[in-house]
C-alpha cells in the first residue's frame, strides 16, 4: 500500500495539524510524558489513534515535537531576555521574572514542560530523558554564552567560575519549576528570584 495514501486516509477531514500539536503539548505539559494516555491525546487532540500516529509516527515522536513547540512558543520569549538586554543582571532578572509568569499562568499546567516533562528517576523511557536532557544542555549553552558575553563586556569578574554560575542560575530555574507546580505563589516567586539575583551578581 502507498505510504502517503495511508497517512491521508488516517487523517480526518480538516484535519488541523498544528492545531492538534498544540493540543497535545498542553497535555503533556499538564501531566508529562509517562502521566499521558493515548486516550488522552486523543481526546485533546479531536482525532483518533491512527490519526495521530499516521501525523506524528509515534507518541515519543509526538512528545518531541511538542516540546520544540514548547520552547518555541513558550520558552523563548523568558529566554530571549538574555539576547534583548545589555545587563547581564537585569536581563537573568527578566528572565526568571517571565519564567515565573509562565510556570503559574493557569492551574493547569503550571511548572516547565522541559524540567517536569519525564520522571527522571526510575523511568524506562531513555528516548523521553534523552529528548529532556539535550534541551535542557540548549538551555545551559545558551546561558553560558550570555554569561561569557557578560565577562566580555566587564559585567561579571573575569575570574569568576562561569560552569559554577550557569549551575547555580539552573538549578534555581528548576527550583522554581517545582515550586510552581507545589501551589507558590507569584508573589513569592517573584521574590525569590529577585534575592536571588541580588546575591547572586550584587
Amino acid at each position: 500500500m502507498d505510504k502517503t495514501a495511508a497517512v491521508r486516509r488516517g487523517r480526518p477531514r480538516n484535519f488541523d495539524r498544528d492545531e492538534a500539536l498544540q493540543r497535545a503539548m498542553q497535555v503533556f505539559w499538564s501531566h508529562g510524558y509517562e502521566g499521558t494516555s493515548m486516550t488522552q491525546l486523543i481526546e485533546a487532540m479531536g482525532i483518533a489513534s491512527p490519526s495521530i500516529y499516521a501525523a506524528f509516527g509515534s507518541k515519543e515522536q509526538l512528545f518531541r515535537e511538542a516540546v520544540d513547540l514548547y520552547v518555541t512558543s513558550e520558552a523563548e520569549p523568558s529566554w530571549g531576555a538574555l539576547d534583548r538586554i545589555g545587563d547581564v543582571r537585569q536581563a537573568l532578572r527578566t528572565m526568571l521574572f517571565a519564567s515565573i509568569d509562565l510556570f503559574v499562568a493557569t492551574d493547569a499546567p503550571r511548572g516547565c514542560l522541559v524540567i517536569l516533562g519525564a520522571t527522571h528517576l526510575g523511568t524506562s523511557n531513555m528516548t523521553v530523558r534523552t529528548i529532556l536532557r539535550n534541551q535542557r544542555g540548549r538551555f545551559r549553552d545558551r546561558l553560558m554564552k550570555r554569561l561569557t558575553r557578560a565577562i566580555e563586556d566587564g559585567d561579571i569578574s573575569g575570574d569568576t567560575d562561569l560552569t559554577a554560575l550557569a549551575d547555580a542560575i539552573l538549578a534555581f530555574f528548576s527550583g522554581l519549576a517545582i515550586e510552581a507546580v507545589d501551589g507558590a505563589t507569584k508573589a513569592k516567586l517573584r521574590a525569590a528570584a529577585d534575592l536571588f539575583c541580588q546575591r547572586l551578581l550584587g
